[in-house]
């Protein structure tokens, strides 16, 4: 039986699948499975996939069904002692198995092994660091305040520690990750490999640029977590709302400008500022202000031409510096 099984759910990937399958076959750590499930992809996916000759590979095709469905059709097939999800436009560096799994069986209380993120490019190009934030052992506290995993490629799980909580949530279009984080850490510590091991694509196509949909996923992640966490923790709730609106801003701002993005961006913000007045002492508060009413009211074009070479908006991480998470 391979010590680690990872499952790729797959959907119509044929630009990047056969990087992402690559950064698997390319770990140190060499005694797992790979499972790929094609969840009804209609270009050439399926085809890359097969290019691969590699006996640890096994390909399972299904109907359309979406992510959190894939996984756990994924999850149904592992034999491994451990799980591993990777999105099919992430990437791994290639010590993250080994990693992840060195730290778990040295702490053998924790069942959720997790790494240090930076976001890439659609050409898969260093664009911004993630928020490498390191929090041991029980972590639910500061799970329910930001999702600081950042994404559903990051974290190496013990394989009953997920069938005890039954999975991907499937009724959820958004925040499966995590929504499926939160579920582990109400039982299980976890421990950080303080490394940035995964690589986190942006892409104009992928499901967090859908930022309506997550945003009505994340706070139906978040209202259910605090109907089922103790009194004691419900101080937190503005804090986490308000840091759901912070990272919302972020993601409205990344990538090309559009006047959508620009009008989500500012009524995302007024809710931040809702949740925490603070805010407003910030002068980079007036740079969003300003940035997502000239994306809201002209075009890509004539934006590009008035304020330059969009910095601010590919370099995020001013942003995310001020954008504070703390209570």
């Amino acid at each position: 039986m391979p010590k680690i099984s990872v499952v790729i759910p797959v959907y119509n990937a044929t630009t990047t699948i056969q990087e992402t399958i690559s950064s698997v076959l390319n770990q140190s750590f060499t005694d797992y499975e790979l499972i790929i499930v094609n969840d009804g992809s209609t270009d050439e996916t399926l085809e890359k996939i097969e290019s691969f000759k590699d006996p640890r590979i096994r390909v399972f095709s299904y109907t359309n069904a979406g992510a959190a469905i894939s996984r756990n059709r994924g999850l149904s097939q592992a034999k491994g002692e451990y799980i591993a999800f990777l999105d099919a436009d992430d990437l791994w560096t290639p010590d993250k198995l080994e990693a992840q799994l060195a730290i778990l069986e040295k702490n053998p209380q924790a069942s959720i092994a997790y790494s240090w993120s930076d976001c890439i490019d659609e050409s898969s190009q260093f664009l911004r660091r993630g928020g490498h934030i390191s929090v041991n052992g029980n972590v639910y506290d500061r799970l329910l305040l930001v999702d600081f995993l950042e994404n559903g490629s990051n974290p190496l799980i013990r394989r009953h520690a997920l069938i005890e909580i039954g999975g991907f949530d499937e009724s959820l279009p958004a925040g499966q990750d995590w929504d499926l984080y939160l579920r582990l850490a109400e039982k299980s510590n976890f421990v950080v490999v303080e490394k940035s091991q995964i690589r986190y694509r942006i892409s104009a196509n992928s499901l967090s640029s859908n930022i309506f949909k997550l945003e009505s996923a994340c706070l139906h992640v978040l209202n259910r977590a605090f109907d089922r966490a103790p009194q004691s923790l419900q101080y937190l709730k503005r804090h986490s709302f308000g840091n759901l609106y912070k990272y919302l801003i972020v993601k409205a701002l990344e990538g090309e400008p559009e006047p959508k993005k620009g009008r989500a961006a500012l009524r995302f913000l007024t809710r931040a500022i809702a949740y925490d007045p603070s805010l407003l002492q910030h002068r980079l508060i007036v740079k969003i202000l300003l940035k997502g009413m000239a994306i809201a009211v002209f075009s890509p074009e004539i934006i590009k031409e008035t304020i330059g070479n969009l910095k601010f908006f590919k370099n995020i991480s001013a942003v995310l510096m001020y954008l504070k998470i703390e209570p």
